[in-house]
């Protein structure tokens, strides 16, 4: 029998039927080599020789470093034959036919153009079944048709001695065919397009990269491949686009991702350039598109979110995996999830137990004290530079580790052919956990699906056939724990251990190992969480590296070893507000009961009121304007008002103290303490007396009852800017840099002769503009005339932070309700939510102008213009939702009531304006 392989090639022209090709394509990118690139293709037939000629028509597809021919019969094999296993390609003359009438090809005569004769052959998805592939390693040879040139120069490139030559000859060839080509126009949608800009790049998928023309208009972004697969042109409107991320490629900056929904794993586009500019024009040139997209999408303003109970356990995880550049297109760089349940022998699933969970605070490879210290003597005893785990926690290994029962071909894509030993696989959760615990060299962590809803990945479905492991037993399903009693309850009981309060307390520390401050440094050492330098950003610089093997070795050993993430945070992460309430799901179950979702019943007063603030703050949009009164000469400085509500007092720059009568809406009494402004105002209990600040560096207190001034602080060396009260303890800002604590008591300052007692000066490097308590009197912020925000312990007086905030002067500062965090409205035109806890900028607004003053209920804010407006911003989102016309010049003072329905507002065109919240 003739073991000789012939295909014979015409130019590409498949046969349609009302637009269907007549035989389904089974070719995938994934039948190449990793980083292999597809040229293109021509009709074929491939014409054997045995006891009698056959010929099959297909596809011949000339790729990079093969040719594949996929066959029109279902039944047939793919074929793959390896260009480097070929001993010589050459070229036929017209005229030299005696070979191809020997095989019965005269009606093919005028197409050949080129002999492929080879001794290796893949014969792939025989009898059209996922499998692994079938080697024969024979005499071959094949008729290729159209480009000759390009077969005898890959053919010549994959016969040079060193990878990088390779590697390089092909490039070279691929840049070539990219110059000589463009994106096809007529392939707009719209004839009123206009080009923006144009050029090369390559669109990704797992294990792929795909060259062409990317084409970006006033409407839409277009990428056309080189070689018209797996379609000829995708478009996506601009109008569309929800989200969109720059990627590192290969620890390079040269990716870009697209999402036109709000599907966190799955984009659109996933697009590799050869150049950082023109990823970067083409970003930003999308950016434009998106609303408040810069401001929304931070690592600090997702954390807020998160914080506050706005977003799951489950979603910060994909928004911190999106940002630091892992994607699904992307197998070196697929989203990490970390193990969190630890108990996978147990009956039953005790999420009171702590010792259910993994201990969050540590790297898998430190879970194991026995395996830690040998790994720590291997890296005492270990050169420079030194790393304690030699696999990664995450690797497109790993990855399909866990996904080969729904990607098969892409395992057999990445193990060139092959599926992994029948033990070595996914075969049981319990199974897997204990190897990450004690196995030399096993660290990963767990990726998304763990935590979805999808349970395909857990069983065999498709009906491979992977192998037998020891014992004879077949790899079937995903053996799971006890507990678990299908794969849906496992995936249930995952997303369940995932949010619950447990995790919800401690995921902080996970996130500072794979994505904070000790994923690198001294605190990684610190943590024991040191991998291989070549998988951090910033390490190795590949465009650099000289020698062209060199530099393929370090670009195979990123994507194929596994990358650590991009670090987001370089502070400690704040750990998460957990509630009285039960944890948040992102599927709560229709039989949840009402006591479940309801807090105790000791706390049904405060939840009250807490309800009434939350409706309020709900409808601050519909303000409604109550009446406007002109007290004053100059700008309105302080507002303060009585419990009762009866009596409104006001402070100005025109040195004055106005007393306002709500009921009769008149000014019942004016008073003035020295020649200069004052420049806020407070109320003391019992609403027997007022306290003002001056510009003259003095504290006036003034009496109600017998309407006379009866004491004075003269405790500063410049203006007085801003007070507290809390406890008999006033609090005292100035523009010399100070904020002063003083013991005073009620009783003492109906005497004349009081003495008022230092009790501490809190100093700072520049003037204090602003200062505020939070709601328990515990902790003071300050904001500084250079942009400066400090925390400090009232107990002890310690600053526990200092942030530098703005570019600008603080004009305001307030305590969310829980005081975790602080917002700050500086002279640079930005919002932004500190973490007290750790200091760190959480979130940052940037308005259209300065904002004087506002109100915050750790959500939604109230604020001042410049202009004069009252804007409404949903913070989370970073954008105005409403605006509300409110004064003719710039808005400096603002006052809310306990129960956020009544506010007053003053402006530097003399008015104090009151509002009603509307129901």
């Amino acid at each position: 029998m003739d073991t000789r392989i012939c295909v014979t090639v015409l130019p590409l022209c498949p046969q349609l039927i009302d637009g269907f090709v007549l035989f389904s394509s089974r070719f995938s990118l994934l039948l190449l080599d990793l980083e292999e690139y597809y040229f293109e293709q021509h009709t074929a037939y491939n014409v054997t020789r045995s006891s009698t000629t056959q010929k099959v028509r297909g596809s011949l597809k000339i790729c990079s470093k093969s040719v594949i021919f996929e066959p029109e019969p279902l039944s047939e094999p793919i074929l793959k034959i390896p260009l480097r296993d070929c001993q010589k390609i050459e070229g036929v003359e017209e005229n030299d036919l005696t070979e191809m009438r020997l095989l019965g090809t005269d009606l093919f005569l005028m197409s050949f153009s080129v002999f492929v004769f080879c001794l290796k052959v893949y014969y792939i998805k025989e009898g059209n079944v996922v499998a692994p592939y079938r080697i024969e390693r024979k005499d071959a040879f094949c008729c290729l048709a159209s480009d000759e040139n390009l077969c005898f120069q890959l053919h010549r490139a994959s016969c040079l001695d060193k990878l990088g030559d390779q590697t390089a000859m092909i490039a070279a060839i691929l840049q070539s065919r990219l110059a000589r080509t463009s994106f096809d126009k007529n392939s707009f949608q719209s004839v009123s397009e206009k080009l923006h800009m144009e050029c090369e790049a390559e669109m990704v998928s797992p294990l792929v990269t795909n060259p062409g023309h990317v084409c970006i208009t006033d409407q839409n972004l277009y990428f056309q491949p080189l070689n018209g697969h797996p379609e000829p042109v995708v478009q996506i409107s601009l109008r569309s686009v929800r989200r969109i991320y720059k990627r590192r490629h290969g620890l390079r900056p040269l990716g870009l991702e697209v999402f036109c929904s709000e599907n966190d794993l799955c984009s659109d586009i996933y697009l590799k350039f050869y150049n950082t500019k023109d990823r970067d024009e083409l970003y930003y040139y999308i950016a434009t598109f998106l609303e408040n997209h810069m401001a929304e999408h931070t690592a600090e303003s997702y954390m807020l979110q998160w914080q506050r109970g706005h977003i799951s356990n489950y979603q910060y995880l994909l928004h911190l995996n999106n940002l630091a550049d892992r994607s699904c297109n992307d197998l070196s760089q697929y989203p990490v999830f970390p193990w969190v349940i630890a108990d996978y022998t147990s009956a039953e699933l005790d999420f009171r137990n702590p010792a259910s969970f993994r201990d969050l605070s540590k790297p898998v490879g430190a879970l194991n004290p026995e395996r830690l210290e040998r790994l720590l003597a291997r890296y005492r005893d270990m050169p420079e530079p030194k790393f304690m785990y030699g696999s990664h926690y995450s690797s497109p290994g790993y990855v399909l580790f866990y996904l080969v029962r729904v990607a098969p071909e892409y395992m057999l894509c990445l193990q060139n052919g092959r599926y992994d030993h029948a033990d070595r696989m996914f075969n049981s959760v319990a199974e897997t956990w204990k190897n990450c615990l004690e196995g030399a060299t096993d660290f990963k962590e767990l990726i998304p699906e763990f935590y979805g809803n999808d349970t395909s990945f857990l069983e065999n479905s498709l009906n491979l056939n992977l192998g037998k492991r020891q014992g004879g037993r077949t790899v079937g399903d995903v053996a799971l724990p006890p507990w678990a009693s299908d794969a849906t309850d496992f995936l249930q009981k995952s997303q369940k251990a995932l949010e619950s309060q447990f995790v919800s307390q401690h995921l902080h520390e996970w996130i500072d190992l794979v994505f904070g401050y000790k994923q690198r440094g001294s605190e990684a050492i610190a943590a024991h969480n040191v991998f291989h330098p070549v998988t951090y950003e910033g390490s190795i610089d590949c465009d650099s590296i000289e020698d062209p093997d060199q530099k393929i070795a370090v670009l195979t050993q990123i994507l194929e070893f596994g990358q650590t993430p991009k670090q987001l945070f370089t502070t400690p992460h704040p750990q998460r507000i957990t509630p009285r309430f039960q944890s948040m799901t992102r599927t709560p179950s229709q039989n949840t009961s009402f006591n479940e979702l309801s807090p105790g019943t000791d706390s049904s007063f405060e939840d009250l009121t807490e309800e009434s603030r939350r409706l309020a703050w709900s409808n601050m949009g519909k303000l409604k304007l109550v009446a406007s009164h002109k007290l004053h000469k100059e700008a309105i400085t302080g507002i303060a008002v009585t419990r009762n509500g009866a009596s409104v007092f006001t402070t100005s720059q025109d040195s004055t103290l106005k007393m306002f009568s709500k009921e009769s809406g008149s000014l019942q009494r004016s008073m003035s303490f020295s020649n200069m402004a004052l420049s806020s105002c407070l109320i003391l209990p019992e609403d027997a007396t007022v306290v003002c600040s001056s510009w003259d560096n003095n504290v006036y207190f003034y009496s109600i009852a017998y309407g006379r001034r009866q004491d004075t602080i003269m405790g500063h060396d410049d203006a007085v800017s801003k007070m507290c009260w809390r406890d008999n303890q006033l609090y005292t800002a100035s523009w010399d840099s100070t904020v002063k604590v003083w013991r005073c008591v009620p009783a003492d300052i109906m005497n004349k002769r009081s003495q008022f007692q230092l009790l501490a000066e809190l100093e700072h490097d520049a003037g204090v503009n602003t200062i505020v308590l939070n709601h328990a009197g515990t902790l003071l912020a300050s904001g500084t005339k250079e942009g400066v925000v400090s925390m400090w312990n009232t107990g002890s007086f310690v600053l526990l932070q200092q942030v530098p905030c703005h570019s600008g002067k603080v004009h305001d500062l307030a305590f969310s309700p829980d005081s975790r965090h602080v917002l700050s409205a500086g002279e640079d035109s930005c919002l932004r939510v500190l973490d007290v806890q750790t200091g760190m900028v959480l979130s940052t607004v940037a308005t259209e102008e300065p904002q004087r003053c506002f109100c915050w209920d750790g959500d939604t804010v109230l604020s001042g213009t410049v202009s004069g407006e009252l804007l409404v911003w949903d913070l989370m989102a970073g954008k105005v939702t409403h605006r509300i016309p409110a004064h003719t010049g710039p808005l400096t003072a603002m006052w809310m009531n306990e129960q956020c329905s009544s506010i007053i507002t003053g402006g530097e065109d003399k008015q104090v304006i009151f509002w009603k919240t509307q129901f």
